[in-house]
């Protein structure tokens, strides 16, 4: 049963980042059609900037499945691709804060680096030594920041396993 919800969820992720793709391609598609340039001078166009994604829409398109994998590169002892995803998860993260810089008057980017600091930088240090149990641990408390802003933001109906 648990992996066909986990086939489920996948393909859920599959299918919103799609759909995802198929909204800028029409939205792409909709100023080239209105005989805008396609040089440069596009992207400062004003509808470069209409569509925004939802923080869910960036939770489920961009940050979930790099902290999965992120999981699943530490079980298959692929330390390296670890340390991408890492990378990966941190840049998905400074993103969302930047294209959503408040949250309920909240500044973001700072609840998300003061959740997300130590866990990032035990992460750092468990990936190199190759420490399972380190990375273990580090894996769980970034768990629990991220359920702690669930929380916070009154959304703790979303809670990370």
């Amino acid at each position: 049963m648990e992996v066909k919800a986990e086939r489920t969820r996948r393909r859920l992720i599959v299918a919103g980042t799609i759909a995802l793709a198929a909204m800028a391609i029409t939205a792409i598609g909709f100023e080239t059609s209105r005989g805008a340039a396609a040089g440069p001078e596009a992207a400062s166009s004003p509808h470069a900037n209409e569509y925004l994604p939802s923080i869910s829409d960036l939770m489920i398109a961009t940050i979930q499945p790099r902290y999965d994998r992120l999981r699943q590169a530490e079980q298959n002892g692929d330390w390296e691709f670890a340390a991408y995803e890492l990378g990966n998860l941190r840049g998905a993260f400074g993103r969302l804060g930047r294209a959503h810089p408040t949250e309920h008057d909240i500044p973001f980017p700072e609840m998300i680096a003061s959740v997300t600091e130590q866990p990032f930088k035990e992460l750092n240090g468990a990936i190199p030594a190759k420490d399972s149990a380190a990375f273990a641990k580090a894996y769980a408390d970034l768990t629990e920041a991220c359920n702690s802003c669930h929380q916070a933001l009154n959304h703790g109906v979303i809670r990370i396993r």
